[in-house]
């Protein structure tokens, strides 16, 4: 996908993917900026952890608490910090400047793949993490009335919904399974990677009956067992590649400055998941 979006707009770049322990993290992002890397994108588990890793935070990071694209940054002659792209040689002085993608492509995901209207709504999340996190919180900024959340560490939820109830008071917000229907059922962990997975949720507390909308943000199987359920069940059902490719090319204009290529991106983004 980035690779398509970056040939598109002509440049002598390329995107390449690295695995990186979560105890290495901090010394590969040091060791990209030493190495005048233009950017970097982050996924599950280094979102959070990079918060305190890198040298500035965008306004969306803070917001949202979690980092998934980094752009390195040199300071000029005039001690203004622009993106490395903008340089012809490598700057002395450079930092590390970490933004959130994710949260605007969440939205526009569901907008666009299910028509659900968030004002209102009432919303089951399932996960606590980097991106469960981010989508609780921006959930409650687009307005749902009622957002129930479930993770098997207690602890992260408790912490969400603390920030939930000061930052958006009109939510209500609880930990646990809903009694009643709600408009859309979210699973924002990694369970449904593996075809061989269970459903994301207990069965003894809550029925996919009780869900008008299932979205999973797992794009790969391209239809996890919770969208097989969701369907057999009646309910509109959507996965997470909208979502990747809307954080994607977000990043992508942050590193490039220039409007990503969406339909080529969306184009070989497709062919690499569905074949």
């Amino acid at each position: 996908m980035q690779n398509a979006g970056i040939a598109a707009l002509g440049l002598n770049w390329r995107y390449l993917a690295f695995e990186v322990h979560p105890d290495d993290l901090r010394s590969a992002i040091v060791g990209a900026k030493a190495m005048n890397y233009l950017g970097l994108n982050l996924t599950v588990p280094h979102k959070l952890l990079a918060v305190d890793m890198v040298d500035a935070l965008d306004e969306s990071a803070k917001t949202w608490g979690a980092v998934n694209t980094i752009r390195f940054e040199g300071k000029d002659s005039s001690g203004e910090w622009r993106p490395l792209r903008e340089f012809a040689d490598a700057p002395r002085v450079t930092r590390s400047h970490g933004f959130n993608t994710d949260a605007e492509a969440i939205t526009r995901s569901l907008q666009e793949d299910l028509q659900v209207n968030l004002s209102g709504a009432k919303v089951l999340l399932l996960g606590a993490g980097g991106a469960g996190r981010t989508a609780a919180l921006k959930l409650a900024s687009e307005g749902v009335s009622d957002l129930f959340l479930i993770n098997r560490t207690r602890s992260k939820v408790e912490e969400i919904a603390g920030e939930i109830k000061s930052r958006h008071p009109n939510t209500a917000v609880s930990i646990g399974y809903p009694a009643t229907e709600v408009d859309l059922a979210i699973n924002a962990t990694s369970i449904g990677l593996n075809p061989n997975d269970t459903l994301p949720f207990d069965e003894r507390q809550f029925s996919l009956g009780k869900a008008k909308a299932v979205y999973d943000m797992v794009y790969r199987p391209a239809e996890t067992p919770l969208l097989r359920a969701a369907k057999a069940a009646g309910c509109h059902a959507a996965n997470g590649i909208s979502m990747l490719l809307y954080q994607g090319a977000k990043a992508l204009e942050i590193w490039t400055g220039q409007a990503a290529p969406v339909q080529v991106m969306r184009q070989a983004l497709e062919k690499n998941v569905y074949g």
